[in-house]
């Protein structure tokens, strides 16, 4: 990554050159993958122009989504740091705040009005039917870690168990990974443009408002339900109220809705330990906190504890 000071002095002229004026304060915003800087009324993400490629798929995504659902894009490009190249996206800054992950401190009522918007703008984004440049992009090979099929799961979580050689992984949470494949779907569809990362540090609220969804850098082409899992996986205690949400918007049998996020958690989970146990030194939190992840849905039966 650049570095921070370079960063900032980089979003600053990157912003002024987008506005045509000075952007005033801006503010280092929490990200793990980019640089991010927000002022009172625009948002700069910078990366190393060497590092993953996801920021280029946004970019290319952004101008052709349907109106409303994400920030406006302002420009895009790359941006030369001294002796490396970053690349950037500018975009104007949308009213609200990320409720963040688990929504922390949110009451109920709140959380269900959030949940009512934010399908109603997912379902947007499913309804849109992507022609161009927009559908080449999101027929691109992608590595998401999402469900694909039923012997592509297998064939990660026996990949797990091969790596893990110091049995970090119970036997009886990859025995849970495996009886959950077993009722898999035998392939996924690809029939809708989904988000595949919605989760509620993306989403924008202002009142009982969403306001935007961001960061389209893992859009690709899937089934509404990879973005119902993270609709409802990370909404902390409210999880059961955004299920219901769900289940009452899109007419979806709560048993059929609860099934394909479990298959889905697991995916993730399988393809995330995986790639932390390939770098333990690396990952060993990631791997921690998959593990957790892991034993709640096998052992504490997570989409189900609270099922009817």
């Amino acid at each position: 990554m650049a570095e921070p000071g370079q960063a900032h002095a980089a979003a600053r002229a990157i912003a002024a050159a987008a506005l045509g004026r000075d952007p005033g304060p801006m503010a280092t915003a929490e990200s793990g993958s980019h640089h991010v800087y927000v002022g009172s009324d625009v948002v700069v993400k910078i990366i190393d122009a060497a590092s993953h490629t996801r920021l280029n798929r946004e970019i290319a995504l952004a101008p052709h989504l349907p109106a409303g659902l994400t920030a406006p894009l302002l420009d895009s490009g790359s941006h030369r740091l001294e002796t490396r190249e970053v690349r950037y996206a500018c975009y104007a800054r949308v009213p609200g705040e990320a409720p963040g992950m688990g929504m922390p401190g949110v009451d109920g009522a709140t959380a269900r009005a959030w949940a009512g918007e934010a399908v109603k703008r997912l379902s947007r984004l499913h309804d849109w039917v992507p022609e161009g440049h927009a559908d080449r992009t999101l027929r691109e090979t992608l590595d998401h870690g999402g469900f694909t099929g039923r012997a592509a799961l297998y064939a990660e979580i026996e990949g797990l168990a091969d790596r893990d050689r110091h049995a970090a992984v119970p036997p009886r949470l990859l025995d849970g990974l495996r009886a959950i494949a077993r009722d898999a779907p035998t392939h996924a569809r690809t029939a809708v443009p989904v988000h595949a990362d919605c989760h509620w540090g993306n989403w924008l609220a202002h009142g009982r408002s969403v306001t935007a969804l961001l960061d389209f850098e893992w859009a690709r082409y899937g089934e509404p339900a990879d973005d119902w899992f993270f609709l409802a996986r990370f909404s902390g205690p409210h999880m059961e109220t955004v299920l219901d949400v769900i289940a009452r918007a899109t007419a979806t049998p709560p048993e059929s809705l609860r099934a394909a996020c479990e298959l889905r958690e697991a995916t993730h989970l399988a393809a995330d330990l995986r790639v932390a146990l390939e770098r333990p030194a690396v990952h060993a939190r990631m791997a921690a906190d998959r593990l957790h992840a892991l034993e709640e849905l096998i052992v504490g039966r997570y989409w189900w504890r609270h099922a009817r």
